[in-house]
């Protein structure tokens, strides 16, 4: 019934208002774009009606321009192809409006996930004293990242967040007025922006966003589970930052780079407390009040504006507390509510709004820790020291090195980096930056380097005040990561580092390289297990272990239903903290606006706490639930190695995808792979143009291969009822079945049929095809349903809608891609056009990368 009301809403709101506003495209001043809105539904059914009868896009691509267009020469039709493209690509941004303005609509305070929810099942469970006592010792944190797969300027956002509340109040004026801003608005930067453009971007929504949004919903926390004898800790919700920190495999984040966008940070968090301060003495305009916090407007204006010139976050809140205090002896405490919510904004953003995360690769760092090794110690026999000897050497050596003191530009670098810790502490406090981040950690050593760096470049036992993070995320590191843990809480250096950073170990465990490496079940399950085994080793040691998740938008990168997934964790696994990273489009599509921004950090919320208070028995697995789970996890993982071994592997990507075009988009300042320019090799690829490319063919590989031949391996042995127990008894398994069948949803095979006679990539593409078939085949059969995401019509629905506005572009993409191959004398351009193409596929899918 609630379904039924939700669908109604949708059709009246999303889909019959695309079809109106839609129509507001014909009219508008594109040059030479005004036959397009005409043209562009011929296309539509040239493609589907095409590919129902198996033709390739080169033969619907032909079949359009001969049967609806009189353009004879081949410049005058590459013409039209971009201008369809830049017409598409509106109306992507039309129907993103659309369904966001609709969001308070689809969504009630009372859903699943939400903090009312939450209120009303404690209650009726008599366990509102638990949730409370959880809200005390729990957080969560969402970490924005600089991965590139946004593909909106800056310009095109604010014409998105302008067109939104237009079209919430039904304003076909300004709706007609802004369509018209966004054909003449370039939707591709000219050149690739630096990680500082990239900070600066995602830092509008920590101003204009989240700001208010979370300093909503910590009061609306507040106002439900607060009592007089109970307060929330203002560390509940926090936010996390790595562009200009993140310097993996990207050159352009140096040392100042790092620095700027540390006083970006400060200094946008000071300008949202001036522009609220400025509201609120609008009302506490009372004698002796006003005064204190007119000192204060001005203490704040020169901390923006003046370099020399600092204040702290004890410092605002002192200057409140002088106004509180005033408030309550002479005024009656009139407005007393509004200076308490900006004294919790300033207690949940300090001076720093997010915290702002170093992150290097753990090769890179092994190469830093050798070069330093060999310039203190050139004159030893070293052909046989150890990697461990090299850092317990530089940790009990008495010298320090400086960045001048080599040449190698990474070594100065990464030295420069480490010094300038200690000021940014200074400027935006220790919550601005505390941790080190170590990508692909395997071993011991990877984190006792970074340890080591900073000892010899001049720190002080008690002066690292930095949370040293390995990230395991390779089936290899995953599997070791337990020993690794247990060797570093043994380590007395470690062990006494850890006391002074309050026993406290933060791990993160990484969903995109672990997908890409060891399959979607087989990474899935050991990322589940690793925690459960780090957790274990953690209460062994008395270490308070929080994860912190390195999830992508799609299921392929650990994305999808996450409430359902964090909620679906027993209790074998440490729940002291939820913290995952978002990037591109899920910053949009999913935390874009103050109402989807609190209406998600509540599912989030809700999620964790959940999982601690009530009772479930579908969290908890069996030991036969184990073991069946531990066999498919298996049974996939060899499916899938054997794909990753197939010779065509990645010459298929290479040739046949969009693989080579992610670099050139200009969309981040990151290179698409890790090493230097030659021979691709699987392991250099970067997670993002990997499933990426995989989701611009509409194959979406990496979110489901090998699990059909996993089930069908089981129903064969006359098991298959063991699974159905499994899915409608395991929440963890059911979650991993729904987010893989999301991705098969955004599957069609039909667009690259004409892939199967290709001489060369035929029988790879039949490989692909069969698993795809089988996998939906048996997910069907497993769930009882008859199509795809059938227990989330709404979500089906918008995915349907958005894959009707781009197969046209889809065609063009793959029309673009033949011509390419063939080596076509216009190759320049239909490379170009590819490009162009990225954008609005990418845009659609909202979480395909």
């Amino acid at each position: 019934m609630i379904n039924d009301k939700k669908n109604e809403i949708f059709r009246q709101l999303v889909e019959n208002k695309f079809q109106i506003y839609n129509s507001l495209f014909m009219s508008l001043p594109y040059d030479k774009m005004t036959n397009i809105g005409m043209l562009l539904p011929f296309l539509y059914e040239e493609s589907k009606d095409g590919y129902d009868k198996a033709l390739s896009p080169e033969e619907i691509i032909n079949s359009f321009f001969k049967n609806h267009t009189d353009l004879e020469y081949e410049d005058q039709k590459l013409e039209l192809l971009f201008k369809i493209v830049q017409y598409i690509e509106r109306q992507v941004v039309l129907f993103d409006s659309i369904e966001d303005a609709a969001f308070q609509k689809l969504h009630s305070d009372a859903d699943s996930g939400t903090v009312l929810n939450l209120y009303e099942r404690a209650l009726q469970d008599h366990r509102l004293t638990d949730v409370r006592k959880k809200l005390k010792d729990f957080s969560v944190k969402i970490v924005f990242t600089a991965h590139p797969t946004q593909f909106y300027p800056n310009a095109v956002q604010r014409i998105i967040h302008d067109l939104r509340d237009a079209i919430q109040n039904d304003s076909v004026t300004n709706i007609d007025v802004l369509l018209q801003q966004l054909g003449k608005t370039p939707f591709a930067n000219k050149e690739r922006p630096t990680p500082l453009d990239e900070a600066m971007s995602i830092m509008y929504y920590l101003r204009y966003v989240y700001y208010q949004s979370i300093g909503d919903l910590y009061k609306k926390l507040k106002e439900t589970f607060g009592t007089d004898d109970y307060h929330l800790h203002p560390d509940i919700i926090k936010l996390g930052f790595w562009p200009g920190g993140d310097r993996d495999g990207n050159p352009f984040v140096t040392a100042d780079v790092t620095l700027e966008v540390a006083k970006e940070l400060r200094s946008s968090i000071l300008k949202c407390y001036y522009g609220h301060l400025k509201n609120l003495r609008r009302r506490l305009s009372f004698r002796s009040v006003s005064e204190v916090l007119e000192d204060l407007s001005h203490q704040l204006y020169q901390a923006i504006f003046q370099k020399d010139f600092e204040i702290s976050e004890t410092e605002i809140i002192a200057k409140i507390d002088q106004a509180e205090h005033i408030l309550i002896t002479d005024h009656q405490s009139l407005f007393r509510e509004l200076l308490d919510d900006y004294r919790d904004r300033v207690k949940i953003f300090g001076t720093h709004f997010a915290t702002l995360d170093i992150r290097q690769d753990s090769r890179v760092h092994q190469k830093i820790v050798d070069s330093i090794y060999n310039h203190l110690f050139k004159n030893e026999e070293d052909s046989e020291i150890s990697n461990q000897q090299k850092f317990e050497s530089l940790l009990n050596s008495d010298n320090h090195v400086k960045p001048n003191d080599f040449e190698d530009e990474i070594v100065k670098d990464t030295l420069r980096n480490i010094l300038n810790v200690t000021k940014i502490q200074q400027q935006n406090g220790e919550r601005g930056l505390h941790r080190y981040i170590i990508s692909n950690s395997d071993e011991v050593k990877d984190v006792m380097n970074v340890l080591a760096l900073f000892k010899i470049s001049g720190y002080q036992n008690d002066d690292i005040k930095m949370d040293i993070v390995p990230l395991f995320e390779t089936m290899e590191g995953l599997i070791n990561a337990e020993a690794v843990m247990r060797d570093l809480y043994q380590l007395p250096f470690y062990q006494a580092h850890l006391n002074r950073r309050g026993n406290q170990q933060y791990i993160m465990l990484g969903f995109s390289d672990g997908t890409k490496d060891g399959g979607y079940l087989k990474a899935n399950w050991e990322i589940y297990r690793a925690k459960e085994r780090l957790t274990a080793i953690a209460k062994e040691f008395g270490i308070k272990v929080i994860f912190f998740d390195g999830r992508g938008g799609p299921p392929a990168r650990g994305g999808g239903k996450t409430h359902d997934f964090y909620a679906s964790q027993g209790k074998t696994i440490a729940n002291n903290e939820l913290e995952l990273t978002i990037q591109g489009q899920t910053i949009t599509s999913v935390f874009g606006n103050k109402d989807q921004a609190k209406y998600n950090f509540e599912q989030l919320l809700t999620a964790g706490i959940e999982n601690d208070v009530f009772e479930n028995s579908k969290k908890d697995l069996t030991e036969k639930e184990r073991h069946l789970i531990e066999n498919l996890a298996e049974l996939s993982f060899e499916k899938y190695s054997e794909l990753k071994a197939h010779p065509m592997f990645v010459p298929y990507l290479q040739e046949m995808s969009t693989l080579e075009y992610y670099g050139k988009t200009n969309i981040g300042s990151r290179p698409s792979k890790r090493g230097a320019d030659g021979e691709l090799k699987f392991e250099d690829l970067r997670a993002i143009p990997f499933v990426g490319s995989w989701s611009q063919l509409k194959q979406n590989v990496p979110g489901f291969y090998g699990f059909g031949t996993a089930l069908k391996i089981l129903k064969d042995e006359g098991r298959f009822d063991e699974v159905k127990f499994l899915y409608q008894h395991s929440d963890f398994f059911k979650t991993l079945v729904l987010n893989s069948m999301m991705s098969m949803n955004k599957t069609y095979f039909p667009l690259t049929y004409y892939m199967k006679e290709n001489k060369k990539f035929g029988e790879f593409w039949n490989v692909l095809f069969d698993e795809f078939n089988l996998s939906k085949e048996l997910m069907l059969e497993l769930t009882g349903f008859k199509v795809l995401m059938q227990e989330e019509p709404l979500n089906r629905k918008s995915v349907l809608i958005r894959e009707k506005i781009v197969l046209p572009l889809l065609s063009i993409q793959q029309y673009a891609l033949m011509q390419i191959q063939k080596n076509h004398d216009n190759k320049a351009v239909y490379e170009k056009l590819v490009i162009r193409s990225l954008f609005g596929n990418i845009n659609a899918s909202r979480n395909s990368a």
